[in-house]
Parts: C-alpha cells; structure tokens; sequence
C-alpha cells in the first residue's frame, strides 16, 4: 500500500514509540486516507492549502516520489496542478489546421473561467470549433497593462487562458507584461506547449538547424531593415523570422543585395491546405514570389542560412612550426587539431600528422 511503503522509511523512529499491534493499526488508518486522496486531491487541497501553499506541496511530492518510488503519489501530485484553481495558463492553439490543438489544450481552454486573447473575432473559430463557450477578453501590445489592472485580483481565484490568434502565446504575440506582473505576485503560471511556426518553417527548409538564431518580425522601417538583415549578416548560426506579405519584397531585395549567396527558405500557410515552402537563393526567392504575387497573403516564415566561414587553402604548416608549439604547451592535441582546422580549414587528419609530428619532434 502507499502509506505502508512511506511509513516503513521513518518506522525506525515510530517502533521506540508504539507497539506492533498500534504500528500495523496506524499504516492501515493511514493508507485508507492518503487512497481516498487518491480519488479526490482537490479535497487534499482544500485541506493543506490553509497550512502551505500548493506549489509546497507539489514540490514535496515530487521529493517523496524520487525517494520512494511509489507510483501512487505522481497520481496525487497530478490530481493537484490538475485542480490548481487560479492563475494563467499559456496554451498554444494550431497554427492553421484546427485538427492540431493537444487535449492539455482544449482542457484548459474548457477549464478556464476566462479567455485572454489577441484577437476575439479569430478565436471564437476555434472555440466554437470546439463547441466552448467563454468570455474573451482582448488583449494587444496597446492594452495589456489595462488589461492587467482589470484582471489582477481575478487572478487570485480564476483560471484564465492565455492563447494567441495562432501557435505559442508571447513568441512575438502579446502576453509578456501579464506574465511578468504574474512572476513578480506568486500568481500560478502553467504553460501549455504546442503549434509553432518556427520550428516546422526549420524543418523544411533543407538548412542546417542544430543551431539557429529567432529574430522576430522583420521591421516595417526601410533603415531598421537594414540593420536588420545587417545583425543576421554575421550571425554564424541558421537565423528565422517572421515577415508580413507587405514587406516581403522589401525583405528579399536586402537580402540579395547584402546576404549573397546565402540559402534561403521561405514558409508559407503552414499546416494549411494551401502550404507552400520556397528554397534557393535571393534573387530566385525574388522571381517565384513575384510571380505568385496574388497570393501573398498572410504572414511568412523565412529562413536564411549561416555565414559562409571563409577557408584558407593550400596552407604551408611549416610556417606556423613556432605557433603550433605554443599551442602544444597550452593545449591537447585533439585541441590543436580542432583549433588549427578550423583556423586553416584543412583536413582534420592532415592536421592531425602533421601536429603529432611537431609534437613527437
């Protein structure tokens, strides 16, 4: 039983203070209880919420499973964050096709007493896709702190949903300032992940995405764009962001003109009917979107490969004899190695003998 297993790691303690017969009474009164929370953890909160607070408790019985591994209590401590009856839950909603909301999703949007939205109009789709019904309240980069001012105590005893016209809540969408006012007041935040553009625009866009670099939206002003393509221009990693069908054209010609030969990919009506990925180089991003001009609609993902590392050719080693001996002082020779490919861009294993010999000499 739960309990039993719990008691057995303190009854070192508790056998010097009762006898057998009151032991073997006690784990069963307790197991009986503690099984009855099992069934019912909003009532366990009810209970324990006047003496510590429900994170407290969370924690504690997440360090009560680690120790004693009773599967039991994972189902109390989810029962618990289940039942959290306040506060804001992040929920990614699909980006395009409806069908790709999570269940964690839809309950929580059920769930809720409120639903905080970008765009009340766009929502309502989903919801009454979702045959929910909610009070949607706005919420835009011009309101938030009225918003905030209008909700703070209702987030002391309501479940509000925080979701965006389409994917990830506050991945340039708004939603950071309300987040932050919930940080900074001990207010519950649970985040529901989901749909993102960004990662599936990666996926198919044929470029290398171990590492890569989340820009935004590309400005609307001419000099910032600049700056913009400019900043990505000497970023040694994959770069994405977003970009509106207005400045799409505006976005490609700097491109092209700063960013030659650079691959490219731009991702449209992702997970739509329509979805569409372009790949190649500037200028011929250029020539396909302009000739599919009536259907830039919308908003893009474009994503633009790393800088092009510049590679030294037919390198004489034997010049560098005094720096590579300096290197060998400091250094492995498996360091040496990567230090001087990198530097050179010749072969590892020509390095390689070629160190081991200064090395051995």
């Amino acid at each position: 039983m739960l309990i039993f297993s719990l008691f057995l790691l303190c009854k070192s303690k508790v056998i010097s203070l009762i006898n057998g017969s009151a032991l073997l009474f006690f784990s069963i009164f307790v197991s009986v209880i503690l099984s009855f929370f099992l069934y019912r953890p909003s009532l366990l909160i009810e209970i324990v919420s006047s003496f510590i607070s429900t994170s407290l408790l969370i924690n504690c019985l997440s360090c009560f499973d680690k120790c004693t591994g009773v599967p039991e209590l994972m189902i109390i401590k989810r029962g618990i964050m289940d039942k959290t009856d306040s506060g804001i839950f992040i929920v990614a909603t699909p980006i395009g096709n409806l069908d790709d909301i999570s269940f964690r999703a839809i309950e929580a949007i059920k769930n809720s007493d409120y639903v905080v939205c970008e765009n009340p109009k766009h929502s309502l789709k989903l919801l009454n896709k979702l045959g929910i019904k909610k009070k949607l309240i706005p919420l835009h980069d011009y309101n938030e702190s009225n918003v905030i001012n209008r909700i703070s105590n209702q987030l002391l005893n309501k479940k509000i949903a925080l979701i965006s016209d389409a994917g990830s809540p506050l991945i340039s969408d708004p939603g950071f300032k309300l987040v932050q006012y919930c940080i900074e007041n001990n207010i519950n935040i649970s985040s529901i992940p989901g749909a993102c553009s960004i990662i599936p625009a990666l996926q198919l866009s044929g470029i290398a995405l171990n590492e890569f670099y989340f820009s935004g939206f590309f400005p609307k002003n001419k000099k910032s764009g600049l700056d913009f393509i400019n900043q990505i221009k000497n970023l040694n990693k994959t770069s994405v962001f977003f970009v509106s069908n207005h400045k799409l054209k505006d976005c490609l010609i700097l491109i092209e003109t700063e960013l030659n030969q650079r691959k490219i990919s731009i991702s449209k009506e992702l997970t739509k009917i329509n979805e569409n990925t372009y790949r190649g180089f500037g200028h011929e991003m250029l020539a396909k979107i302009q000739k599919k001009q009536e259907n830039l609609k919308g908003e893009f993902v474009v994503v633009v490969e790393a800088k092009k590392t510049t590679k030294i050719v037919n390198v004489d080693l034997e010049k560098y004899n005094y720096e590579i001996s300096k290197l060998l002082l400091k250094f492995s020779l498996t360091d040496v190695v990567e230090i001087v490919h990198k530097l050179t861009g010749l072969t590892k294993n020509k390095v390689y003998k070629w160190v081991l010999k200064q090395k051995k000499g």
